[in-house]
């Protein structure tokens, strides 16, 4: 079998994260600039396997199958290493752990309803959600670097990095609920017809 560019891309983006998470443990500068980069480019590739499969109308079952995996896996790889560093900590943690929920929320409500044959399309704010959450993250992989790059009065990088976070969370909280709506609407329409 022949795989697309598309398919590479998302393929090579599941690669980079045990690169990723590897590199997150280098000390010092490199500790910081590469898990960065990394997370940036793998980010890009999300975004561009995505464009190429529908100029090139190259969309795939495997593509489908495979994205999502790799975007969560990324974005849940990243939150987790984050956290236990303490870059992420105390109460906003709950912003990491309501963005992780919502992702393995919405992975069952899609396998959910795809056997209903209801499509569950991604909608602009989840795109805008999933954009935040990409910057909160690159922005908090950057560590003193960061920090020392972006400081202005109160707001450093990590602080900025936070607000991004939380806004994150609360559109992933907002898109999710709509999601589990549709979830919620076709298990009872399934029930009232045994």
């Amino acid at each position: 079998m022949k795989l697309k560019i598309p398919n590479i891309l998302t393929i090579g983006r599941i690669i980079i994260v045990p690169v990723f998470v590897l590199t997150f443990f280098i000390p010092g500068f490199f500790g910081d600039l590469i898990p960065f980069f990394l997370f940036v480019i793998a980010s890009f590739t999300d975004y561009l396997d995505g464009l190429l499969a529908r100029i090139f109308k190259e969309e795939s079952k495997l593509g489908e199958l495979l994205d999502p995996i790799a975007d969560k896996i990324l974005v849940a790889a990243a939150l987790i290493l984050l956290v236990m560093n303490g870059t992420i900590k105390n109460y906003e943690v709950i912003a990491a752990i309501i963005i992780l929920t919502r992702e393995i929320l919405v992975s069952g409500l899609r396998e959910f309803l795809a056997k209903g044959q209801i499509d569950m399309r991604v909608t602009s704010l989840s795109k805008l959600k999933t954009f935040i959450q990409m910057i909160s993250i690159a922005i908090l992989l950057t560590g003193e670097i960061g920090n020392k790059i972006i400081n202005f009065q109160d707001y450093n990088a990590q602080t900025i990095g936070i607000i991004l976070l939380w806004l994150s969370a609360f559109l992933t909280l907002y898109t999710g609920y709509d999601y589990v709506r549709k979830g919620i609407d076709h298990a009872i329409n399934e029930d009232s017809k045994d």
